[in-house]
C-alpha cells in the first residue's frame, strides 16, 4: 500500500512538472517539535515530495504520515496508531500558490507569502506561511516553519498524556528542488 500511494503521488507531482521553471525534489525534509514543560517530541520525514512550478506560482508537498521517524519506537507507534491513524489517513499534502516571482537568473534568496490548503488526518484548512526561497546554481532550496493545532485537524490527544503534547506544534519544511528537464 505504501508503495502504491508513493507511486501514485510520484505520478502526481511530475505530471505537474514538464516545463523548464518547474523544481522537483523526492528527498524533502519535514521536522515538526512539541515543547512541553513535561516533555519534548520530534520527529523528522526525508521522504518529501515537492514540486515548485515557478511559471504558475505553484508549490506542493507530500507525504507518507509512517515515514516519520521519532527518538523511541513507542513515540512513533503511539503517534501512527493512537493520533494521526496513518493506516486510515496515510498521507498529509499541501497545495498551495505565491504572489511573487522568483528570478531564477541570479544566485539569490527571497520571501514567499504561500497560501494554500494543507490536508492531514483528512481534514482539508486554508493557511498562510512565510517561505524563503534560494536559487542557488540552478537548483532552489526552499524552507518554510510554521504552526499547526492538532485540533484543527481532528487529531485528539487523550487527557492521560495532553500534558506532554503542545497545544501548538511547530512544523519545518526543507527542500532542494532540482530543475525537472
Amino acid at each position: 500500500m505504501k508503495k502504491i500511494f508513493f507511486s501514485i503521488s510520484l505520478i502526481w507531482l511530475v505530471s505537474m512538472v514538464s516545463a523548464q521553471n518547474r523544481f522537483f525534489s523526492r528527498t524533502g525534509t519535514i521536522r515538526f517539535f512539541s515543547e512541553t514543560p513535561i516533555e519534548n517530541i520530534q520527529a523528522e520525514n526525508r521522504q518529501v515530495n515537492c514540486v515548485i512550478d515557478t511559471d504558475k506560482s505553484e508549490v506542493a508537498f507530500s507525504l507518507l504520515m509512517k515515514s516519520f521517524v521519532f527518538p523511541n519506537a513507542l513515540m512513533q507507534e503511539h503517534f501512527n496508531e493512537n493520533y494521526v491513524e496513518s493506516d486510515k489517513y496515510p498521507k498529509a499534502i499541501f497545495k498551495g500558490k505565491f504572489p511573487e516571482k522568483i528570478d531564477l537568473s541570479r544566485n539569490g534568496s527571497q520571501t514567499l507569502h504561500l497560501t494554500g490548503e494543507l490536508t492531514l488526518h483528512n481534514v482539508t484548512k486554508t493557511i498562510q506561511i512565510p517561505a524563503n526561497v534560494e536559487v542557488k546554481e540552478g537548483k532552489l532550496v526552499a524552507n518554510t516553519r510554521f504552526e499547526i493545532l492538532p485540533q484543527d485537524y481532528r487529531i485528539e490527544i487523550p487527557a492521560l498524556v495532553r500534558d506532554k503534547i503542545a497545544k501548538q506544534i511547530t512544523v519545518n519544511v526543507s527542500a532542494t528542488c532540482q530543475p525537472v528537464k
